[in-house]
């Protein structure tokens, strides 16, 4: 089927719809409007049609608006107070400065479809900077009237983040699809974070895509998706469905995660309180203010619970060599490190304030090592009122704690 068959045969086009679910009401919040057409070989889905860049524009930007009004139809006939997320690219907004929607959207409002129900969500944004300054202008037009503006993340990469920071979005849409049966990537974690924090600066949610298991639902919830869609919800169909349809669902799994997550806190905890009463013995045996000696008898009593320590003052610069344990678990002192500021890191002196005001020591976040690349997490301790131990913990010892 090429674009010349779709524009013939727009009568067998029609809406389907995608639940999208949010874990505060734990109940179905919208859906995602794709399109679909009968053929002889049955119901096939418009993808191909819509991500060909071959199609010229006006054929696409037809047939996007017979797929939103039915879907509008729809809609109306079942009274929903739900929302209606409708799929954009960026380079079909850009070529007629968002006029086609801009109708569409007045001819909504003028049939008393409240525009705080109509999500639009922009994708393929990587786009030169002259651009997206056009593209941010016709988006702010319609948050201006009260549309939702959701702009979908995919990939492992940095690059779009500070596009979606310019575009300011109300959703920010993260793809779990390439985690199936996958372990997590670092740079994903890493990506994730970023894009967690830029929701949190700019007021933007998160919702996250792509989940077909529990496993990946969990990870969601665990990094602050507030919605959540993907075929574990249900695929795509041609009638919205209960709206506590997922309650039961949600209810159970999030009651799992909480045990879990309890647990977990816990046993970090007890960690911590083990590692700072271990610590309050071994550095009352060793001589004061000889740092490369306190480092390393800290260090080397812990056993496989760390491999890296090093003694810094309150302003951050690196007091004792590194002591670091090897690949051929010889530990050595690598007296380059000494000197070294670390006073830029996140939370350092957050946490330097924390310790000299509490006098016990902290676990930090799981967070990716620079040298390395593996995930840590480090356990700070307060030698005295200034200076003060770190501790760079193993993920493989935290995994078998259940403590990662």
């Amino acid at each position: 089927m090429d674009a010349l068959d779709v524009m013939g045969k727009k009568e067998d086009i029609f809406p389907y719809f995608q639940p999208i679910v949010s874990a505060d009401k734990q109940e179905v919040i919208g859906y995602e409007v794709l399109g679909r057409i009968h053929t002889d070989e049955g119901i096939k889905s418009l993808g191909f049609f819509f991500h060909d860049h071959s199609i010229p524009e006006e054929y696409i930007m037809e047939i996007d608006t017979h797929l939103r009004k039915l879907a509008i139809i729809y809609f109306q006939k079942q009274e929903s107070d739900q929302c209606l997320f409708f799929n954009c690219s960026a380079r079909h907004l850009l070529f007629d400065h968002g006029e086609t929607i801009t109708n569409s959207l007045e001819e909504y409002g003028a049939n008393g479809i409240s525009y705080e129900k109509i999500v639009i969500e922009v994708s393929d944004y990587d786009i030169d900077d002259d651009q997206l300054q056009k593209l941010h202008h016709i988006l702010t037009y319609y948050k201006s009237i009260g549309v939702q503006i959701a702009i979908s993340h995919a990939g492992n990469k940095m690059s779009n983040i500070e596009k979606i920071a310019i575009l300011n979005p109300n959703i920010i849409k993260v793809g779990l699809t390439n985690l199936k049966d996958k372990g997590m990537p670092p740079e994903y974690r890493e990506v994730l974070y970023a894009l967690s924090m830029l929701g949190r600066k700019i007021g933007a949610t998160l919702l996250f895509e792509g989940i077909e298991g529990v496993g990946q639902l969990k990870y969601a919830w665990e990094n602050g998706g507030r919605y959540y869609q993907g075929y574990y919800f249900g695929k795509p169909e041609p009638e919205f469905l209960s709206k506590n349809e997922f309650k039961p669902l949600l209810t159970k799994e999030f009651h799992h995660f909480i045990v879990h997550e309890r647990e977990r806190l816990l046993s970090l905890y007890e960690l911590s309180q083990d590692f700072n009463r271990h610590l309050q013995q071994q550095i009352k045996r060793t001589r004061q203010n000889n740092w490369n000696d306190i480092v390393s008898v800290a260090t080397r009593s812990l056993g496989n619970a760390c491999f890296r320590g090093y003694i810094c003052d309150e302003d951050g610069n690196q007091v004792s060599s590194n002591y670091y344990r090897n690949g051929e678990g010889v530990w050595e002192f690598q007296p380059e490190y000494e000197g070294d500021n670390w006073s830029w890191r996140p939370y350092f002196l957050e946490n330097i304030v924390r310790m000299r005001h509490e006098q016990v020591g902290i676990l930090s976040d799981l967070y990716s090592d620079i040298e390395t690349n593996e995930l840590i997490r480090t356990y700070s301790y307060p030698i005295n009122d200034s200076h003060y131990l770190f501790l760079d913990i193993p993920y493989l010892y935290l995994y078998e704690r259940d403590d990662y």
